[in-house]
């Protein structure tokens, strides 16, 4: 069964780099039927950040991803766990770690080593001078093991390192293909800190294999680090799960992202008005495309449609303007309702109000996030002073421009009021109108369409109506009239 995870550090918010390899993770776990994992590496007690995991959890809520075991955010706010293989927290299962970094110890493969972070220093910055690899120079491994023994009855402070073998180490990434590492370059890595905490090599390795992972995706800033996994996993005489590096993601620019990028929280996204469909289509297709000739997916067709052997190693470019392009199309999709329900918290209107719903309706094509939308609507709460110029269509004159008005405001006195209730039907009835009495569109629509929105761009007239209604809309006509005399 293939079985994923996703294993942050709760040192901060979930940036759009993580999110992929979380949302690639869940794909490749979801189309085989098999299980995507959340499990928290807090081992580095002194990064972790308070309500950094409650984050991530109101987040995986947030975009409808449900892991299938970890630790999961209850209604009311507690987290529970859920799942076999827990504790998922990475601190409460130290006792594990210890005991697979002594069996090592007990085999010869790794040692305990006693040298001051002072020494340490000292040994890189000689190594630097010499342009050398700096990793450890084994001074410790020359211990006996009565030595190492003496010293830490004697309260003498030590880790636990892996005695890297010769030869050298090749992998198959499912990305990238064959990658070999020389096992000279691969330093003989802490495992077990002083504290009794583990190393990530240490822990992420068994872990992976106590919970049965089959495939690590993560970032490719990790690829060095993969001889240190692979050799714990023949050490311990485990097989090893298969590893994917994903690319970096890079701004317009094509270097590595920033913050000015696009480099943002997760959280930051949907505070600026994106929605969750945009979100994951948009990241979900960051160096992988199923198809040449479309750029729309749903969630289902990314499941259905995911392939490792199809994502990009190449860096994948954060396009901002791609991502707002979708967001449009996903808001475009929205029935009013669906829109007055998502534009909560983003327009400060009475929502429940029908003219603002349907100036959102009419206004979600001309807008790319939810927080446009305040002041996308502004103009049909509150019709703002405007220059008698602009209700003028181009060689007309205001004599003209008024005339259409009166006629117009005739015309829409007189019409049924459930003409109002639809876009189709006021634009039939007032072209019907035009075509009758033989006048020219653009003499009566733009200064219908100005009178009524006080912009020179604005939505057409008869949108503009629907959302006004009649009373209003007939208040706004007479008020253009007496601005024109």
């Amino acid at each position: 069964m293939v079985r994923t995870r996703l294993a942050p550090s709760p040192t901060g918010k979930v940036h759009i780099g993580n999110f992929r390899t979380a949302l690639f993770d869940y794909f490749l776990a979801r189309q085989s039927g098999g299980q995507f994992l959340l499990r928290i590496e807090d081992t580095d007690q002194e990064r972790l950040v308070p309500g950094a995991i409650e984050y991530l959890l109101r987040m995986f809520k947030a975009l409808g991803i449900t892991p299938d075991e970890g630790p999961v955010l209850q209604e009311d706010g507690t987290i529970t766990e859920v799942g076999s293989c827990g504790p998922y927290y990475q601190s409460a299962r130290l006792d594990i770690y210890k005991q697979h970094a002594k069996e090592l110890v007990e085999k010869g493969l790794a040692y305990p080593c006693f040298c001051t972070v002072e020494r340490l220093d000292e040994m890189r910055k000689a190594q630097t001078a010499l342009k050398q690899t700096t990793k450890y120079d084994r001074k410790c491994l020359s211990l006996t093991k009565t030595e190492a023994e003496e010293r830490m009855m004697g309260g003498e402070g030590c880790v636990i390192r892996i005695k890297v073998p010769e030869g050298s180490t090749t992998f198959c990434d499912a990305i990238r293909g064959d990658i070999t590492f020389d096992n000279s370059e691969v330093d003989d890595c802490i495992i077990l800190k002083s504290d009794g905490f583990p190393t990530y090599y240490l822990a992420a390795t068994v872990d992976d294999q106590l919970m049965s992972i089959s495939h690590v995706l993560r970032g490719e800033e990790w690829i060095s680090s993969t001889p240190k996994s692979l050799l714990l996993c023949k050490m311990f005489g485990w097989k090893a799960p298969i590893f994917a590096h994903v690319p970096l993601l890079l701004g317009s620019d094509k270097k590595k992202l920033s913050k000015r990028t696009g480099d943002t929280a997760v959280e930051e996204y949907f505070n600026h008005g994106y929605l969750k469909e945009a979100l994951i289509n948009f990241v979900g297709t960051l160096g992988f495309n199923p198809s040449a000739d479309q750029e729309i997916f749903t969630i289902e067709e990314l499941i259905e449609k995911f392939d490792l052997s199809k994502v990009n190693s190449a860096g994948a470019i954060l396009n901002m303007e791609k991502l707002d392009w979708m967001n449009r199309h996903y808001l475009m999709a929205l029935s009013i309702e669906q829109l007055a329900e998502r534009a909560q918290g983003f327009v400060s209107a009475d929502l429940t109000n029908i003219l603002v719903q349907r100036a959102l309706f009419v206004e979600r094509s001309r807008v790319s996030r939810l927080t446009d939308f305040d002041v996308a609507i502004a103009p049909y709460l509150a019709l703002l002073p405007y220059d008698a110029s602009i209700l003028v269509w181009k060689k007309a004159d205001a004599a003209d421009a008024s005339a259409h008005l009166q006629r117009i405001l005739t015309l829409l006195t007189d019409i049924d009021e459930n003409i109002f209730g639809t876009v189709d039907l006021l634009e039939a009835a007032i072209k019907e109108y035009i075509t009758r009495e033989g006048m020219q569109n653009g003499n009566t629509l733009w200064p219908l369409r100005v009178a009524l929105s006080g912009q020179e761009k604005s939505a057409t007239p008869f949108e503009v109506l629907w959302v006004l209604g009649k009373e209003e809309s007939l208040r706004r006509i007479e008020h253009a009239i007496a601005v024109l005399q």
